[in-house]
Order: structure tokens, then C-alpha cells, then sequence
């Protein structure tokens, strides 16, 4: 059983005539999850909204969107690592770090991914008796941030830092702290409007290059620049930057 959920991450359907919406019933209460290296685990709470149990397994990965439960390469262990699902019902995961061979970097943090794939039974209703069916097994994928202790600064400061230089038609972001900044959109004061695909996360003590689109003319040194940023909570946090000379 775990070998067949395992090879179906994304989504695994059965050829048929007639379809049906595909949604998830089981809601992580997370949008990301930030692992403090003390005390060491963490708990993600799961709730399945539907109206049918479900058979869920979870695992973490380093960023292999393809991975599966027995190729995924992770020092966390996560309880229980497949399990099913009653209707209306909660469930937690208990992830907890196991070091490993190769421990993590205690002077920055580690982004992981944990994934959460969720399927459903198969119909056994009057109305799906000898019908054809499409059945998905819906993946999950959340940022799981490991957090090493008394890493210096504080992590909601860490965007305000962050320095944005122009080299021709591409923005640099330069991170000089030890946290992981999510960027979710950037706009200059000049236009105002955010720009097309400049997004993505720039790693601790990294840099992350943005091709800039669309530009009437390419922002000079000084210019205000506006950024959106996703904070441990997954909320929207704005701030206020300009391009270094």
C-alpha cells in the first residue's frame, strides 16, 4: 500500500467517461512551517472538511518536487506517516528532527518541503454503481523552514535588510541574514504597479536575481522600490527599499 500512494505524488486517475471537480478535503492548518531547533519537533495540524473519510500520507523532502515516500531524503521523522482520515475529523503530525549523518547548518536556515497527499475512497454510492469515474490524489506541498538556535537578528526584521542592486535588465537581492525572505511581488515607485514574475525566495547570506519585464524605462540608483513579503504566518507584510547604487 504505501508503494502504490508513494508513485501516485501528484495525481493518480483512472481513464474514464464522464469527470468530476477535483478539490482537497484535508486542510493543513499551515501555509509553511518554521522548525525550531529547540525543542526540536513540531505539529501540524490536519482537518478533513469533506464528507468521506480519506487515506492520507505525509513526508518531507529537500525540493524534488517528484519525490515519494521511499525516495525523499529528509533528517525529519513524522508520525504517522500514513493513516486514515474520518470525516469532519482532526489529525496531527508530529514531525521531529533526527540529525543524521550530515547535521544542518547552525549559522542559517534549511528550507525543506513537507508533503501531504490525500486520497480519496472510491465511490461506493448508488448513484457511481457500474459508472466510469475520475479519482485524484491530491499532493499538498509546504515550505518547512529549520530554524537553528540563537541565530542573531530577528526573522520579521530580516526583509528590511535586504539589498536590491540593478545589473541591466536584472534585479539582484542580495540576503545578508541568516533567514529565508520570501518575496511575493515588487513594484518601483516610479510605476507603482507590481511587475510581472518577479517573485521567489531569496536564501540566508544569498542573492537572487529577477529578470525585470515590461519596463518603460529601467529604474536608476535611489529609485523607491516596494516589497511584498510572506512572514512565518503566511501573511503579506509590505516594506519600503531602494536600488543601491
Amino acid at each position: 500500500m504505501r508503494r502504490l500512494i508513494g508513485t501516485a505524488c501528484a495525481v493518480m486517475a483512472t481513464l474514464c467517461l464522464c469527470t468530476a471537480a477535483a478539490h482537497a478535503n484535508v486542510v493543513i492548518g499551515n501555509t509553511r512551517v518554521v522548525f525550531p531547533a529547540q525543542p526540536g519537533e513540531v505539529t501540524v495540524r490536519l482537518s478533513n472538511k469533506g464528507d468521506h473519510p480519506a487515506l492520507v500520507e505525509a513526508w518531507i523532502d529537500r525540493g524534488n518536487p517528484e519525490s515519494t515516500p521511499d525516495n525523499a531524503s529528509a533528517p525529519f521523522l513524522i508520525t504517522p506517516p500514513l493513516f486514515r482520515m474520518e470525516p469532519l475529523k482532526d489529525q496531527n503530525l508530529r514531525i521531529i528532527y533526527t540529525a543524521g549523518s550530515q547535521p544542518l547548518p547552525t549559522d542559517r536556515e534549511s528550507v525543506f518541503w513537507l508533503n501531504v497527499l490525500e486520497v480519496p475512497p472510491k465511490p461506493n454510492d448508488p448513484q457511481s454503481a457500474g459508472r466510469n469515474y475520475l479519482q485524484f490524489a491530491i499532493r499538498s506541498r509546504l515550505k518547512l523552514f529549520y530554524r537553528p538556535a540563537n541565530l542573531p537578528g530577528d526573522p520579521t526584521k530580516a526583509p528590511d535588510h535586504l539589498v536590491f542592486a540593478l545589473h541591466g535588465t536584472t534585479l539582484d537581492v542580495r540576503n545578508p541574514t541568516p533567514y529565508y525572505v520570501t518575496i511575493g511581488s515588487i513594484s518601483f515607485a516610479a510605476d507603482g504597479k507590481p511587475l510581472d514574475g518577479v517573485d521567489g525566495m531569496v536564501a540566508p547570506l544569498g542573492e537572487l536575481h529577477l529578470p525585470l519585464k515590461g519596463l518603460a524605462k529601467a529604474p536608476a540608483a535611489g529609485a523607491a522600490i516596494t516589497f511584498v513579503t510572506i512572514n512565518d504566518y503566511g501573511a503579506a507584510d509590505t516594506h519600503k527599499g531602494v536600488v543601491a547604487p
